[in-house]
């Protein structure tokens, strides 16, 4: 049986599979991570779902999804890989520079 946050793993590599082909050139190499809640959750007066980092140096463009939070705010359990990947789609949407629906319409 897999575990919740190795299912929720799943989901954010799916979305980042889909959206492959719009991270060509500078943002080929983007790492998409997973970690529980915010390192300051709640100090910024909400709690975000995500962040995006752009690259920096030999550091490729990172994107950070919040298993805690995002669950959280899934109405319920069959709304969360829809919820997931309009996450993902909105964080690698800001790195590109282009709207979500760019990338995903139904996002």
């Amino acid at each position: 049986m897999t575990s919740r946050a190795a299912a929720f793993d799943e989901l954010v590599l799916d979305s980042a599979s889909r959206l492959g082909p719009h991270l060509v050139g500078r943002w080929a190499n983007t790492e998409f991570a997973v970690e529980e809640v915010p390192a300051h959750a709640g100090w910024e007066g909400e709690v975000v779902l995500a962040r995006a980092f752009a690259p920096r140096g030999q550091r490729p463009a990172r994107v950070v999804v919040y298993r805690r939070p995002v669950e959280l705010r899934a109405q319920d359990p069959a709304e969360l890989p829809m919820l997931v990947h309009a996450v993902v789609v909105d964080q690698v949407a800001a790195l590109l520079g282009v709207a979500p629906s760019d990338l995903d319409p139904r996002a």
